[in-house]
Formats: C-alpha cells, structure tokens, sequence
C-alpha cells in the first residue's frame, strides 16, 4: 500500500467535501446520546413504601405501620418492611394507641407482602414501578443497566470484524436499523427478561454505530479535520443527544412511551446512505483501488480541485490484503504489550465515566436537571480537548485529566453533607476530567493502531472498555452500603491506571500508519523500548508544554 495521505494531499486539509462529510458523519452520534443513557430515566426507582390492604384501621395505626429508619441521619419510612399487619389489626380493633399504647420498637416486621406504594413525583412509571424491582429485587435494576454494557461487549468484539470484512459505511446503517428495532420492541417488553435481552441488542447495536462511523470518519477525513472530528465533532454531537435526553424524559415520564419515542430517532439518519462515502483507505486494502479513486475524485471535484490522472500510484496492481484478526495482534510482542496497556486505560476510564454519568439519578436535586448538568459538563470538555490536542501530547493530556478526575472523586468523600451542592460541584468536575479523558484515549487508540487493525484494535479496546462499563452499575450500587465507597473505588483506579499510558508511543504529528511495519517503525516506538530514560524526558517536557499552553490561555 502506498501512502493515503501523501497521494491525497491535493484535496488539501479542508473543503466543501470534508465538512459536509464532517457535518453528516456526526448526525449519526445523536441517537447514540439518546438511547446510551436512557436507563437513568427508565430504571429510575421513586420513593416507596409497603401498600396497605384495605382492612379495618384507625387512621393513628394506618399512619404508624410502616417503621421509621435512619438513613444518611435523616428519619424516614422504611421502603422495605411494615409492622405485622395481623397484630396491628388486633391492636386496632382494640383501640389501642401507638406510641402511647404500644411500644412500635417492640412489634414484629414483615415485608412488603401485598406489595408496595409509589411515589409519582417524579416518574408515572418506570421498570422499577411495573415490575417491583426494589429491596429483594433491587438487584435487578444494576443487572439491566449491565446489559446494555454486555452489548457494548458483544458489538465491539463483532463489529471490527464485520466492518473490516463488509466495509465501514455498511456496518453502520445496518447498526443504525438493528438500534431502531431493538429500542422499539424493548418498549413493548411483558417482562424484565425481555427488558435485558433488548437491551443487550441496544448495546451491541449502538456501540457497533459508533465504533464503525468513528473509525470511518478517521479514515475519510483529513488529518487536520481527523482531530477535529475525533473530539469536538463525534463526541460533541454525542452530548447534544444526551443533553437533549433529560427534556424529552422531562415531558414524557411513562417508560413505554419514552423508548418507543426513542427508537424512532435513528430512522431520520437513513437518507444519509446516499451522501456519506465508503473509507477509501479499506477499498485500496480489499484491493478496489478503482472504487477509492472514484471517491476521491468526487471529493476534488467538491473542493474545486483538479485530480492527478493517476492518484494511487503504487496501489495500482497490488492484491488483496492480507485479513486480519485479533491473533495478529497477539503474535507480535510490541503490539501485545501496547494492546495490554491501552485495554487497562480503556477498562478504567469507563468505570469512572459510566459510573459517574449512570450516579446522577442518586443525587439530591431533580434528576432531570441533574442529567442535564452531566451532560452539559461534557461540551467545554471536548471544546477544550480539541484545541489541547492541536498541540499537546497525548501521553501527557490523557495522564492530566486522569488524575483530575480521580483526584475529585477521592476528595467528594471529606465533604459533609450539608454542602450538597460543592459535591455536587465536584462530582460534574470528576465528569469533566474523565469526559476528557475518553475523547483524548478515542482519538489516541485510532492513531496507534494501523489501518490494517484500527476496526480490530479499536474493538477490542472498546470490549475492554465494556468490561469496566459493565462494572460501573454495581460500583454505584455499593454506595446503598456506603455513600462514598464508590468514589474511592472510582478514585483509586483512574489515579492508578494514569501511570500505564506513560508507556505508549507519542502520536503527536505523526501520519497514520497504513500496515504493521510502518507502525512498528515508527521512532517513538523504538524509543521508548529501548531508552526508558528518554520517556521521563519526553513526559516532563510535554509537561512543560502543557503548562505553557494553558498559562498563555489564561493570560490571554
């Protein structure tokens, strides 16, 4: 293969082509916002309290049946429990009074036997409300938000391979239909078996979109529009999504309504099949050079540019690649041990950021604003990674923001609990640091791997991801035990896990790298396997860097 970007070069860094491309690739992320975080909503659970029959009280018992509990210091109704409900009739029917009467502390509980009592505040339903999914059963909300991340698993780890066999532009439109109608019959679920089942296919479904349509535009757009759209595009678009989320669950509170709603919203991408390219970078690799020429010079003639007669000079006669798998990956030992440390990067920083974007619902507030607010955190961190990642190393970036975020996330525990709202302030701080984390470790994989193994690379780094998003649900349910343990769970890992990248390659102003051998070739590669000394050198002087960088912002 020859090089994609030198033959190119003629289209220039910008151009009508690349940012109506840009613009609609990025439409495509929408949705995902919508349907990645619509369990905080769906699987909310109200406040609650065992239903009482109707049998024969005084209004004195009706009100003193359900024990008083402590919680957090505060007095409240206990959510899972009442006092036996044979022995306050008997007591009620005698005319007993209690608290004067009748020592409460001494009466014998129960459970919530003939079920429980909602509140409708907030939600008219959700999966917790229909199906009881509270105290005994309260498992079964982290379980569901799990498999969703099972999807994401299970979508990674196929859609590399789909998308490097079939082609990037049809693996995303045939994710695009497989969200629409998993979302659509998950709102018709009878039970919530059904529910997880559909939501795995939801999973599998979005993560396959967003991996394939992010790959693709890495691949189609040019180095300059490549950053640009590998941080304020994908993700931005992303949060507008999951910014807009909260106001359509604000107006629609039954859960049924809001998913069918929902699954409607990947429908208005599929006219863009007919706009968006196929990656000129997988043709040449499947050996249809004619095909990416045919792209490419539609893209000059977009941008006003005459083409070259001949544009891929050296990939004319060349065969079909050779196809890749992920053993290829495990037979080199430098690509195993990058691999190694960017599934850690990947595992820790999705624990931290799912767990922090799936907590907002357990924050004191309304959760709608609160979901907003999460969401909104999110747009001066891409805004701000786009304009660091023109110039700053990545190593340096992504190690920064780590420490950030776990060093918020360990400090939320030493606030009291009447400041609600400087915890507040720096659970969306943690968010900040960890959503700048995951747009620079996105972009930071894509320029690692080559073309030959991106889809493949990308996939099994975002199925490492999984596994810590499919942790994140039950680090949250720890804090039901413990408020702060999942802030010194989340802490602890992100701070550790930002020293493993100080040992990957710098991709600052590199090209990308086409096969395994113009990777492996690469000089920072050789570098810091053979000199550690040289790495502290390089990490101190991007530190530097950085500091200058934001000083002259700051003073600006």
């Amino acid at each position: 293969m020859g090089d994609y970007d030198e033959d190119t070069a003629f289209l220039g860094q910008s151009g009508p082509y690349f940012w109506t491309t840009f613009f609609l690739l990025n439409a495509l992320f929408v949705s995902t916002g919508f349907n990645g975080l619509y369990i905080v909503f769906v699987g909310a659970a109200p406040k609650h309290s065992c239903l009482i029959p109707e049998v024969n009280l005084t209004e004195e018992w009706r009100n003193a049946i359900i024990p008083i509990t402590i919680v957090d210091g505060e007095e409240v109704q206990s959510q899972c429990s009442r006092y036996k409900l044979d022995v306050v009739r008997n007591l009620s029917a005698e005319g007993y009074i209690p608290g004067r009467d009748v020592n409460l502390t001494n009466l014998e509980q129960e459970g919530c036997l003939n079920g429980w009592n909602y509140s409708k505040d907030i939600y008219q339903s959700t999966i917790v409300t229909e199906w009881d999914l509270v105290c005994d059963n309260q498992w079964k909300v982290p379980f569901a938000s799990s498999t969703l991340f099972v999807g994401y698993l299970v979508g990674s780890l196929i859609s590399g391979q789909l998308s490097d066999r079939f082609g990037r532009k049809k693996v995303v439109f045939m994710s695009l239909g497989v969200q629409c109608l998993s979302v659509l019959l998950q709102s018709f679920s009878h039970s919530w078996r059904m529910f997880c089942i559909m939501y795995l296919w939801v999973g599998a479904s979005q993560i396959s979109l967003y991996i394939s349509a992010f790959v693709l535009g890495t691949e189609v757009l040019s180095k300059t529009m490549r950053v640009l759209f590998t941080t304020l595009g994908a993700f931005l678009f992303y949060c507008i999504g999951y910014m807009i989320l909260p106001w359509i669950a604000y107006g629609i509170r039954e859960w049924r309504t809001l998913l069918a709603v929902l699954s409607a919203t990947p429908l208005m991408n599929i006219p863009l099949w007919w706009f968006i390219p196929e990656s000129p970078r997988w043709l040449i690799t499947q050996g249809r050079v004619k095909e990416a020429e045919a792209i490419v010079r539609h893209a000059a003639s977009k941008n006003n540019i005459e083409a070259p007669p001949v544009i891929f000079k050296e990939s004319e006669d060349l065969p079909v690649c050779k196809t890749y798998t992920m053993l290829d990956i495990l037979k080199s030992k430098n690509l195993r041990c990058i691999t190694l440390m960017c599934l850690l990067l990947w595992m820790a920083i999705n624990i931290g950021y799912f767990g922090l974007s799936l907590n907002t619902s357990n924050l004191s507030g309304n959760p709608f604003v609160n979901c907003f607010l999460s969401a909104t955190t999110e747009v001066p961190a891409y805004i701000v990674s786009t304009w660091l990642l023109k110039a700053c190393p990545r190593r340096a970036l992504l190690s920064l923001f780590l420490i950030i975020g776990g060093g918020v996330l360990l400090l939320i525990q030493f606030i009291p609990d009447t400041f609600h709202h400087v915890a507040l302030a720096l659970e969306m701080t943690g968010k900040f640091g960890f959503t700048m984390a995951f747009s620079i470790v996105y972009i930071y994989t894509a320029e690692i791997y080559p073309t030959v193994l991106r889809n493949i690379g990308m996939g099994m780094c975002s199925s490492a991801a999984r596994v810590g998003s499919i942790t994140a649900p039950y680090v949250i349910f720890l804090g039901t035990y413990n408020k702060v343990l999942p802030y010194i769970l989340m802490g602890s890992l992100t701070i550790a896990s930002s020293v493993v990248n100080f040992f990957l390659p710098e991709t600052l102003h590199k090209d990308l790298p086409e096969t395994v051998e113009q990777m492996q070739e690469c000089p920072s590669y050789a570098m810091h396997k053979e000199n550690p000394s040289l790495l502290l050198l390089s990490i101190n002087s991007a530190s530097v860097q950085l500091v200058q960088l934001l000083c002259n912002f700051v003073l600006k």
